[in-house]
Parts: C-alpha cells; sequence; structure tokens
C-alpha cells in the first residue's frame, strides 16, 4: 500500500479521522469506501458496512463508536423529507467532510461516472442526481432504518428531530440564500416523485418543506 501525506490545503483533521489512509490526492479516505485493486474509490460504498454501521454504532466517516448524538451529512432535499441512503456520523467528522469533499464544498463539480467499477451499486431509494450546491450537517439523537419500497433495493434512514442544523457551502457556513437556491432547484424533482404517489404525498412534502424554513441559516 502507498503512503500519502496530507493535503496542505485541508480543515483541521479531527483526531478520530487521524488513523485513517490518505489517498494520492491527500485526501483522508472514510471508513465506508470501497477499496478496488489496493485503491480507494469515493465513487463506490462498502455496502457491508451499512448493516455494521448501524448494527455496530459505527461512524460512517472514521469508523469509530458513536455517542449519543447522531450527525448526517444530507443536501437541503434530505432535509425536507428526512430521509438519507447513508448512516450517521459524529459531529465534527461531518462537518470536516463539508468544507473539505471536493464535490460538496465545490458547487459546480459533477460526479465523475466514468468506468464505474461492477463493485457500484446506486443508493437506495431515488437519489437525486446534481450537485446539491449547498449541505446540512444534521444533529439529532435519534434515527430508523427502513428498506426502500420504490427505485433502488436497500436500507434508507428515516431521521429523528434535529437538535441543531448547521449549514455549509464552498466550504463554509452558508448563507440564507444559498441554502434557499438549492431547495429552489432541487425540490421540483421531489414534487415530481410526490405526485406519483398522490395528493397525500404531496401535502405531506409541502408540509416538510414549511417545517424546514426555521432551521435554515437567519442570514
Amino acid at each position: 500500500m502507498h503512503s500519502y501525506h496530507l493535503r496542505d490545503n485541508l480543515p483541521a483533521l479531527p483526531p478520530r479521522m487521524a488513523r485513517l489512509e490518505i489517498d494520492h490526492r491527500g485526501f483522508p479516505v472514510p471508513w465506508f469506501v470501497a477499496w478496488i485493486d489496493g485503491e480507494p474509490d469515493f465513487r463506490v460504498i462498502d455496502t457491508p458496512k451499512i448493516a455494521r454501521a448501524v448494527r455496530e454504532r459505527r461512524c460512517w466517516v472514521c469508523g469509530d463508536v458513536l455517542g449519543i448524538y447522531k450527525v448526517f451529512l444530507i443536501g437541503p432535499m434530505c432535509a425536507i423529507n428526512r430521509v438519507i441512503s447513508e448512516p450517521p456520523s459524529h459531529r465534527d467528522c461531518a462537518i470536516f467532510s463539508a468544507k473539505a469533499c471536493p464535490f460538496l464544498s465545490q458547487p459546480r463539480m459533477r460526479r465523475n461516472k466514468k468506468d464505474l467499477p461492477v463493485e457500484y451499486k446506486k443508493a437506495a431509494g431515488f437519489g437525486i442526481e446534481r450537485n446539491p450546491g449547498a449541505v446540512c450537517v444534521w444533529i439529532t439523537k435519534s434515527f430508523k432504518p427502513f428498506s426502500a419500497h420504490q427505485g433502488s433495493p436497500g436500507v434508507l434512514f428515516r431521521l429523528g428531530d434535529p437538535v441543531e442544523c448547521l449549514w455549509f457551502a464552498h466550504g463554509r457556513e452558508a448563507t440564507r440564500f444559498e441554502v434557499l437556491a438549492s431547495i429552489d432547484e432541487g425540490y421540483p424533482q421531489l414534487e415530481d416523485l410526490a405526485r406519483q404517489e398522490g395528493s397525500v404525498a404531496m401535502a405531506a412534502l409541502h408540509r416538510y418543506r414549511t417545517e424546514l424554513m426555521p432551521l435554515l441559516p437567519k442570514q
């Protein structure tokens, strides 16, 4: 295995992430990333670790044991419907990811789908294929796994009420305008999905959006 050094322009690395391997670009390799032919592929999840993370209460990013708070790094659409396809992390691990991940911290970046390995599997449920532009660190004490009943098979996680929500864009704290812009861009796709389920789903979606508004940045 190669030995690489952490790149200089990253935020301070949380102590629990210090044990992670470093890839050739200088980024720490999250616990959930699959290793293929001796190299990490950040696009591919090590699928068995989903069940292990839940069963052993492990952080999705560093792999260490979680405490009382469960923290989910989610886009605004997931903050509206409170559903995500990835298990929780530590607060500091999630914040580091929001600031350092090239995809999450650079709104114009697109996912690289070239030459995806056979190990690649779509996330459970319906994923919205876009860079959200702004992300939320959703801090809660509870969540509930459930099986996706539509879209790709697998486990999804319903988030409990937040203790705190932190918003990031461009690797820094996001403004209210940035988060609202992301919501306006992605919300029609959620409406399309809800419309297929009927009027009850549409009404619930509109209610969820209204409930999210007080959790956005004040300015």
